[in-house]
């Protein structure tokens, strides 16, 4: 109850002022320090957490019920790991959408940066630290953010998520893309109301109930999306629990290759038919509105060089624009 407690005063303070903090986290103890979340092991792919809970408590999974396997997936908007896999869940929605469904909770990343004792004093360890992420993914992440606007904490954007899943489960799903293209690529800090309201407007929410949601009721989700993580003893993200109709189950830990979450998927529902879909570009952006170069090499099947060179080509044609950022670009179609 202590814990709780104390995870609703910061809660209360995020809410009525938004403050940001200086951070700095010793690169060299990227791996062995637990103190800072923000530091994510580009290797195992996992941002992890500073208390590890131990392994993972059985019997507290949902079983898949409308589709042949449920995927309980905790996630958070600022964790770049999280966005390192963005790629082969987008495939994965594309060639097993029919028998998959993905529950989204949120896992509080970042409550504050307070209880860090690990040498923290400036961002730019931070800052360096995503241009490092950026690399590895080979998704475009602009550390600058650390240097220009640092967030103070995650609970804001994770509390809006759960604000914009009241109103609509997939307009939530779009938000939660849209604010991580905000905070990876275009370095807005996504605690303030301003982007949060901008990127709700951009994919249909009503704002208004957005707000009243996001002071009321998400609150109490947002702490039920935690709770649920300890029961289930995520020690960081990304984390996928994955489950059957008859309850078998297995997960995923951290940022992996695609193949991993076939192979799962083909172990737990044999029967699931993958589906062929089209690779064009003309039908990747209707479906998806905005992709990387490594999201269109993945999803196109085209070799990661030849992706981007084709992007540019559509850009030269004025068929799509591009977001340009210093690690990477984003593509979109050119507005009619």
């Amino acid at each position: 109850m202590e814990i709780l407690k104390r995870h609703y005063i910061i809660l209360a303070c995020s809410i009525l002022i938004f403050w940001s903090c200086s951070p700095k986290i010793n690169t060299t103890e990227m791996k062995n320090n637990q103190n800072n979340p923000m530091l994510c092991d580009v290797e195992t792919g996992v941002c992890e957490m500073p208390n590890d809970p131990g392994g993972f408590e059985d019997n507290v999974f949902t079983t898949a019920q409308s589709k042949s396997i449920k995927i309980i997936y905790f996630t958070d908007p600022i964790c770049s790991s999280c966005w390192g896999v963005e790629p082969q869940l987008r495939k994965l929605k594309l060639e097993y959408g029919n028998n998959i469904e993905i529950e989204y909770h949120m896992g509080g990343l970042l409550p504050d940066w307070s209880y860090n004792n690990g040498g923290i004093s400036e961002p730019s360890d931070v800052a360096r630290h995503w241009d490092e992420a950026s690399l590895h993914y080979n998704m475009p992440i602009d550390g600058d953010l650390w240097l220009e606007d640092p967030l103070h904490s995650s609970y804001p954007p994770s509390i809006a998520f759960k604000a914009a899943q009241l109103q609509d489960e997939e307009k939530a799903i779009l938000f939660l893309r849209k604010i991580r293209e905000y905070v990876f690529l275009q370095k807005k800090n996504i605690t303030k109301w301003e982007h949060i309201e901008s990127a709700a407007k951009d994919v249909g929410l009503v704002i208004s109930q957005l707000k009243e949601d996001f002071i009321g009721r998400a609150n109490n989700l947002f702490y039920q999306d935690l709770e649920l993580s300890k029961k289930m003893k995520v020690r960081g993200f990304p984390t996928f629990f994955i489950v059957n109709k008859e309850d078998e189950q297995e997960y995923i830990y951290g940022c992996r290759q695609y193949d991993d979450f076939e192979r799962i998927i083909r172990k737990l529902a044999p029967e699931s038919l993958k589906l062929q879909y089209d690779t064009s570009s003309t039908f990747l952006f209707d479906k998806f509105s905005t992709l990387t170069s490594k999201e269109y090499s993945e999803l196109s099947g085209m070799e990661r060089q030849k992706s981007e060179s084709y992007l540019e080509k559509l850009c030269q044609q004025n068929v799509l624009e591009r977001l340009v950022t210093k690690n990477g670009n984003l593509y979109f179609k050119k507005a009619e």
